[in-house]
């Protein structure tokens, strides 16, 4: 990528680190091309000798911007907001900052790799829907009772924060996962709320360059 061209974004429709950054990519305007990555497809194409080069981890997503290549999506969610601080997705406030970081630490590292297709392929097929369920309750009980107290409209207050970013898309996977949503009326709320707002719209793995035609909206 030259110094003046389109930030590139490694990505998959169904990923949900990546949709968190997609999200992110949107609510700050900011134009990007997006080079699929397949997880399934010939064995996982994230283990290619290419992509391990962009990113060790062989995981989506990868940022290319500024000259510089960022995996994992909170680094990548950071960086944009110090380089690009509108609109912004840490509040000013550090208390609320502090609640934002502690939400999406939750969900990107309590929560989501529990559930992630590297470790859902550890557990044997007959297995894996119980497992995914299990890992999503239990960060999923510990969540609704954070966002009682931190919640306005969305998950800190009644700004858009990086906390929301990461809320949609692990509640897709618990979807995906058929988790019973009843016990979590905060979080539905607040899921619901941001679902109609556009940058989450068009960032939906529904809508994305490489969703099969089956899964499109």
């Amino acid at each position: 990528m030259t110094e003046s061209g389109k930030p590139i974004l490694y990505s998959y429709f169904r990923s949900s680190c990546s949709w968190r950054v997609r999200i992110a990519l949107a609510l700050k305007s900011i134009d990007y091309e997006t080079i699929p990555i397949n997880l399934i497809k010939d064995g996982g194409q994230q283990f290619s000798e290419e992509f391990q080069a962009l990113n060790p981890m062989k995981q989506v997503p990868a940022l290319k911007i500024d000259g510089i290549t960022i995996g994992q999506s909170l680094a990548i969610i950071e960086y944009l907001e110090e380089t690009r601080p509108t609109p912004r997705l840490l509040p000013r406030d550090p208390k609320k900052r502090a609640h934002v970081r502690m939400i999406s630490d939750l969900i990107a590292g309590g929560i989501q790799p529990l559930q992630n297709l590297s470790v859902l392929k550890q557990v044997g097929q007959e297995n894996q829907l119980t497992w995914a369920q299990k890992a999503i309750t239990s960060g999923f009980n510990a969540l609704e009772q954070i966002l009682q107290s931190t919640a306005g409209r969305y998950c800190v207050g009644d700004e858009v924060s990086m906390a929301d970013l990461c809320l949609v898309p692990q509640v897709a996977n618990a979807e995906r996962f058929k988790v019973d949503l009843t016990p979590y009326p905060t979080i539905s709320r607040i899921n619901k709320t941001l679902l109609t707002l556009e940058a989450f719209q068009v960032s939906h793995p529904c809508r994305q360059p490489d969703t099969p035609p089956e899964l499109r909206a």
